[in-house]
Formats: structure tokens, sequence, C-alpha cells
């Protein structure tokens, strides 16, 4: 199976026509026909029950595709990374996160990095399971909270920053105005629970609702907060590792002793310096953030 055959597969099960496929991929039809033919004997089964001049997938089609889709996808990468270290990079510095609020100074630790490290690239990597994946040394390097940090294997734990609990509101709220938030002031307010909530905050939003009869709203995910927030349809309690630092919501610093340690970590055996330089970059950084940014 080569690229042009991952190609004419998928443009098919895309099209379910023959025709459409070889017309938009810039080939005649018998060419294309021949090629799926080719890749459905080696695979050793048919991705398309052909029916006349239509086709469709089988079910072992179907499924093949879908991987076929996330396979290409890889590939590409693959192909993509490997033409900028041809032209450009002597070696590459993968770091995972969670999702994209989290790296809000990377970009310019990126670009103080290159200042000294021109021949490395750095990577960042946003997946939900990403410390599986540094698990699985696909990431040189993760950001985690350090309690997360300390159940991964043969790693080594870099402190970063200390983060706080913060309320989330529009700047127009009244309670915009305060310069720290107790559970009282949320009195007749609904506030977003559980979603992507880690233990720690689940911990506070108990908290508050022992101490208030609040409605509650559960948010599946950190941008349905965000959304919901920005909607003024609740208010949420958020560590400021999250903050986006937009003009869009105000973070308001809320009364509770529960903070969150923040870290890198790096593989035990990695010894690059390169590695060694950027972790210590990013913790440079973060000191002097912590002074003027709500963090």
């Amino acid at each position: 199976m080569n690229l042009k055959q991952i190609d004419y597969a998928l443009e098919a099960a895309k099209t379910l026509n023959f025709n459409q496929a070889a017309q938009n991929l810039f080939i005649s039809q018998p060419a294309l026909s021949y090629q799926i033919k080719e890749l459905e004997n080696e695979i050793g089964f048919l991705i398309f029950e052909r029916q006349g001049k239509s086709i469709k997938l089988t079910a072992a089609g179907r499924q093949f595709c879908q991987r076929l889709t996330n396979i290409k996808r890889q590939l590409t990468e693959a192909i993509e990374q490997g033409q900028n270290f041809a032209t450009r990079y002597a070696e590459n510095i993968t770091i995972g996160y969670p999702r994209r609020s989290c790296l809000q100074f990377l970009p310019t630790a990126i670009n103080e990095f290159a200042q000294t490290h021109p021949e490395t690239l750095v990577t960042p990597e946003i997946a939900e399971n990403y410390l599986d994946d540094f698990s699985a040394h696909h990431l040189d390097i993760a950001f985690a909270l350090k309690e997360d940090a300390l159940k991964l294997p043969q790693v080594t734990i870099h402190p970063l920053f200390t983060s706080r609990i913060y309320l989330l509101t529009t700047a127009d709220d009244p309670l915009a105005q305060k310069e720290l938030v107790k559970a009282s002031d949320l009195t007749g307010r609904t506030l977003l629970v559980k979603g992507g909530s880690t233990q720690r905050l689940r911990k506070v939003q108990q908290d508050v609702l022992r101490q208030l009869p609040l409605a509650t709203l559960n948010s599946p995910n950190h941008d349905f907060t965000m959304v919901t927030v920005a909607a003024k349809q609740a208010v949420c309690l958020s560590p400021g590792y999250l903050n986006t630092f937009t003009d869009e919501l105000v973070w308001l610093p809320f009364e509770t002793t529960e903070r969150f340690e923040c870290v890198l970590v790096t593989h035990e055996n990695d010894q690059r310096r390169s590695t060694k330089a950027f972790v210590a970059l990013m913790q440079e950084l973060y000191a002097q953030k912590a002074q003027t940014y709500p963090l």
C-alpha cells in the first residue's frame, strides 16, 4: 500500500463514485479502479461493493477508511516534519499539553530558545491523553500538575509555578469589581461544575455548595465552560493555569487555600543539553510572568 493508493481509496470513499473521484484526483476512471483493486488484493478484503455504476463501502471498508484517515494524517505530519529537518533542524523537542489554553507563554519560550538553539525545533502537542503519549516516549516534555507527575515512572519533575483558583465572570458583572471573591458572594448565581474539573477543583466546588444553595450546571468540557460564562449563563471556578489572558472574561482571585503545583516532566534518560536548556528557559520565563500575571 502506498500514499497514492491511500489517497485514491479515501477519495472514492468520500464521493462513493469512481468517476467523480477520478475527476477530483485528475486521473482516469480505469486507473483509479485498477489501483483500488490492487489495494484490495493486497489487504485481502473488499473496500467497495460495485453495483453497476455506483459503489458503496463494505463494513470492513468503512472501518478501514476510518483508520486510513488517521494514518494519512500521521503520514502527512511525518513527511512534513521530515522536510523541516532536512532543510533546517538537527533535532526536535516535543512538549505535551492537555489543552491550548495551558500554553499561553510557550510561543515566547520557543522564540527565545530559537535565538540560542536555532538547530532545535520545539513542537507542541495538544491532546487529552498527552500523558499517555509522554509515558510511551512519544513526547519529550509534558506540562502537568505535580500530583499527576508523581504517578509517572522514571521521570524528572521540574517545578514551574503555583496556580491558584479564580472565579470567572464577564467584565460587566458586579463581581468583577472585587479584588477577592468569597463563597458568600455567589448567592443567587449558577455555578458550573464537574466536566473536566480535577479532584482538587471539585473539592472547592463542593465546599462552596455546602455553604450556599446554589443552582448548578454540569459542564462537559472547558470550551463549554468558557462559552457559557461569556454568555452570562453561569460563573465558574477555574485554576489559573487555564487563563488565556484575554479581555473577554475576568479572572478574580477566589478565597481558598487550595493551590495547584504546575510542573514540567522529562524522562530520566533524556540527558540532552537542549532539553535541559529549554526546561530552564521555561522555568525562568514563568518566574518572570508570575510577577505580573494571575497564574
